[in-house]
């Protein structure tokens, strides 16, 4: 997988140390990877559901225009596209299916090329899960909370595996084996952590630019 040129924009991602973070596997083999986030300054939950709806497209930072989903992670996003949706108006919302392409800490081998759908989007969150044959055997959900004046709590939980007797001898030794490795798993903590972080550094007036176009048409 070709890696994208990075984009320097000046930033101080956050670190794990910022976060409280959980690594476990379960008696079947399933990994859970937790993450209690920084509370975001500046950030509000409306701000965020807005983003995962209109994650697509390009946008102005610093005076040049890039791809969203790569402003959000300037060293480890590759590519995002919306890869199927259910709604007639191509607008995001659950049932649509995001095609995500990454690697953490920017390693080849941490690298992923995944579709996964989306079965919660509203102002209290977004589930992304994945599904082969009926089985669901990754899931990514973050939770949003007002936090006082303009800040926002933070949660996320990813669980890679299948939760019965036949995940655990057939199904998620092969997911940490060749897929989705313990590695991955500590690379994507830290990928994650700085995601949410970058938030702060352009989301705010990227929305506020949204909702001003969108006051101007209104009236």
């Amino acid at each position: 997988m070709k890696l994208e040129n990075p984009l320097d924009f000046g930033w101080k991602m956050k670190t794990l140390k910022s976060a409280q973070t959980d690594f476990s596997i379960t008696e079947n083999g399933v990994l859970h990877l937790c993450i209690k986030h920084e509370t975001l300054k500046g950030i509000t939950p409306s701000m965020l559901e807005w983003w995962f709806r209109n994650i697509g497209g390009d946008m102005e930072y610093k005076g040049k225009t890039y791809p969203k989903y790569r402003v959000w992670h300037p060293l480890d996003h590759i590519h995002w596209e919306l890869n199927k949706n259910v709604h007639k108006d191509r607008s995001v919302g659950v049932g649509s299916y995001f095609r995500i392409v990454e690697a953490f800490g920017r390693n080849p081998d941490f690298a992923v090329d995944s579709v996964e759908m989306v079965t919660k989007l509203d102002d209290t969150g977004i589930r992304l899960v994945k599904r082969i044959f009926g089985l669901e055997i990754f899931s990514l959900e973050h939770w949003f909370e007002p936090a006082g004046d303009c800040h926002c709590a933070y949660r996320s939980l990813m669980i890679v595996g299948y939760e019965s007797w036949f995940g655990r001898f057939i199904i998620n030794p092969i997911i940490r084996s060749w897929i989705f490795t313990d590695d991955m798993g500590f690379a994507w903590l830290k990928h994650n952590i700085e995601e949410v972080g970058n938030f702060e550094f352009f989301l705010p007036d990227l929305y506020r630019s949204h909702i001003g176009d969108r006051m101007l048409k209104v009236k």
